[in-house]
């Protein structure tokens, strides 16, 4: 019986860089763009992600202290019990109708989100624009999850890039093994099929 060899075997023995003499220039070539291809994705995943992380951190700082520059915090006043949604798939957080007072001494109404345990005539503090309408700050215990999204993208996108390099290189090195291949049966065949086929001198 002949010994198993799996997939990634039969791969990772095919880029050995033994002098087996049946191993042609293009395979040679294509083991050391696959090995360039790695050490890119291994030394430049973490530091891509930790870039965009940064980039993302400071990005984020600067829009919260924009917010809280333009944005105002105020009290709003219940003006019934909060009420939730939780029929499956769809779970809101309770909202109650309240006043507000805008920046520029206006009464505004809307929809605010409160606690279930909060009443009508319950206070709850709430963000608003310069206009009175409300307005969403960005939250800072929202800032890490945003940096490890766009880390985790940004490595994504290395190895996607990766991945079709590598792709594009294979195939190109396929069309030149399969020029080659013809070329050398061009010059193979003929002799070839006269040993097989000719016929013996007497």
């Amino acid at each position: 019986m002949r010994p198993s060899t799996t997939c990634l075997g039969r791969f990772l023995r095919g880029r050995l860089p033994d002098r087996n003499p049946l191993r042609r220039t293009t395979d040679r070539v294509e083991t050391v763009i696959l090995a360039v291809l790695v050490a890119v994705f291994c030394v430049g995943a973490p530091f891509l992600a930790v870039a965009a992380a940064d980039i993302t951190h400071t990005v984020a700082m600067r829009e919260m202290h924009a917010q809280r520059a333009s944005y105002h915090e105020t009290t709003a006043v219940l003006l019934d019990a909060p009420v939730g949604v939780e029929a499956y798939p769809v779970f809101t957080a309770p909202q109650a109708d309240a006043w507000w007072t805008a920046p520029d001494g206006r009464t505004v109404t809307g929809l605010v989100t409160a606690s279930t345990a909060d009443r009508a005539g319950s206070k709850v503090q709430i963000w608003t624009d310069q206009s009175g309408d409300l307005a969403a700050p960005l939250d800072p215990a929202e800032v890490p999850a945003r940096e490890t999204l766009v880390g985790l993208g940004a490595v994504t996108g290395l190895a996607g890039a990766v991945l079709l390099t590598g792709s594009a290189c294979r195939r190109g090195l396929t069309r030149r093994r399969m020029t080659a291949w013809e070329t050398g049966w061009l010059a193979t065949e003929p002799r070839w099929t006269s040993r097989r086929y000719g016929t013996r001198e007497e």
